[in-house]
């Protein structure tokens, strides 16, 4: 089909309802355009040139991104494109390529006006096609903001289990092959005759010892470590207990001091010292495997815990009396591995007598995801960074600020930061909602939202009233 008939544009959904005079009307004012593929119908930052509707071909509609074109959707035959009434947008904020050739018609933008003026049920039409472009393009582009943040969450979390995850299998390993040299430590011990004293003084020794390390370890240089191994690994030759480098290792580690084994050794005989010790020893090894599974374990649960408490799972959606402290932490605990691999140090300055905050505590975690994302991006130049947050009352409110030392925000761009699909990343890195979601979030909760910056500070201040 090479022209454009009443009863083809009847049969497009939209202008179903619209009389057959104004459809004709439309079609007698257009322009008829061949787009050959390759070449654009109109590209960004071009003035409109009316309302299009596409005849035949396809149009690759793309968004432009520091200076990339990123698409956005295909458009068909029967589609309706350009400027339509009561827009006010009078220049393209994307382009459109043909995909092979294309025919479209064009009414220009001189008779839009007329159109408005007495055809109504078209004006009408055009007008409905104009709500839902907006609203489909909003949740496309939100869509992706959605999958961009999961992607980055997924990603940080992945390196964040992976380590605890690989030392419970590494533990569990090492539990296994300690576990099959028990057999011949109990032989050896079991050859050991001492008396209840001597039993009782190794037991309570030991324990003691544990105990110590479990609650309160004084850091050793690795010089002095060093030092202490070898001076204990050269008592232990002196004795000719097996294993002397091993069990010095393990020794210095738990904290036992000479003094300390001297101690065991007074109660023992000659020859039940090298396998006391390594009884020993194994009980330290045995307590260090659990405990580093233990510990992986808690940090994977704390992990799950976190993202529970970020994505408020299993909870309603009306706003509900929260600490705010707890979303600001869980959220650096989400970013965590990102914070690590930026060199950031974080400093946290809360008001730990603020009162609990009426709101949507998800949106909120939202909120600081993105703020926070965004100034260690931000901080990415310099390889490093300081990222401070501080709450603090303000009146009826609370606020939250938070403070990164990058390079700063351009005043030019500042007063944009927050406008729907403006971005300053790389393609692929951002679509421009971030902020603008998180104004929106603010305002839904009768807040304000407001970002200062020069170079070296970027301030984004959050304020929040306490009864929601």
């Amino acid at each position: 089909m090479t022209t454009i008939t009443v009863e083809w544009m009847r049969a497009i959904e939209t202008l179903h309802g619209v009389p057959d005079n104004q459809l004709q009307w439309f079609i007698d004012n257009s322009e008829r355009r061949e787009i050959p593929a390759g070449s654009f119908a109109f590209n960004v930052g071009e003035p409109m040139t009316g309302t299009h509707v596409i005849l035949s071909g396809e149009i690759r509609i793309c968004q432009m991104q520091n200076n990339e074109l990123r698409e956005l959707m295909i458009a068909e035959s029967g589609r309706i494109l350009g400027y339509l009434p009561f827009s006010r947008g009078m220049t393209s904020s994307v382009a459109g390529e043909a995909i092979g050739d294309v025919i479209i018609y064009t009414l220009p933008m001189d008779k839009i006006e007329p159109m408005i003026r007495h055809h109504f049920e078209l004006t009408q039409a055009l007008v409905h096609i104009m709500t839902n472009r907006v609203r489909d393009y909003t949740s496309f582009i939100r869509q992706g903001e959605k999958m961009m943040a999961l992607g980055k969450l997924s990603a940080g979390l992945a390196h964040e289990l992976n380590n605890p995850a690989a030392a419970v299998v590494r533990g569990a390993h090492s539990m296994k092959k300690h576990l099959q040299l028990q057999p011949e430590f109990f032989k050896k011990i079991m050859e050991i005759k001492m008396d209840e004293a001597a039993i009782d003084l190794v037991k309570e020794k030991m324990f003691e010892i544990l105990s110590k390390h479990n609650t309160h370890k004084t850091p050793l240089t690795l010089i002095q470590r060093s030092q202490m191994e070898d001076d204990l690994t050269d008592w232990l030759d002196d004795l000719d207990v097996e294993n002397s480098a091993e069990l010095a290792e393990n020794f210095v580690e738990f904290g036992f001091t000479i003094d300390d084994l001297d101690t065991f050794k007074q109660k023992l005989g000659a020859k039940d010292v090298s396998p006391v010790f390594n009884w020993i020893n194994n009980n330290l090894i045995t307590e260090k495997i659990v405990s580093d599974i233990e510990e992986a374990s808690k940090r994977i649960a704390d992990l799950v815990g976190s993202v529970k408490t970020f994505t408020h799972m299993d909870q309603g959606y009306d706003k509900q009396l929260t600490n705010i402290h707890d979303g600001l932490r869980t959220t650096l605990s989400i970013l965590q591995y990102k914070i690590r691999k930026g060199n950031i140090e974080v400093t946290e300055q809360y008001d730990t007598s603020l009162p609990p905050l009426r709101a949507l505590i998800g949106e909120l975690n939202q909120v600081w995801t993105n703020i926070i994302d965004n100034a260690l991006d931000a901080m990415e130049v310099n390889k490093k960074g300081k990222l401070t947050i501080k709450t603090e009352r303000d009146k009826d409110c609370l606020k939250v600020i938070i403070t990164d030392d990058g390079p700063g925000i351009p005043a030019h761009i500042l007063e944009r930061i927050f406008d729907p699909f403006f971005t300053t990343k790389d393609p692929g890195k951002g679509t421009g909602l971030g902020l603008d979601i998180v104004s929106q979030i603010v305002r839904q909760h009768k807040g304000y939202l407001k970002a200062e910056s020069k170079p070296g500070e970027t301030r984004f201040i959050v304020s929040l009233p306490i009864q929601g």
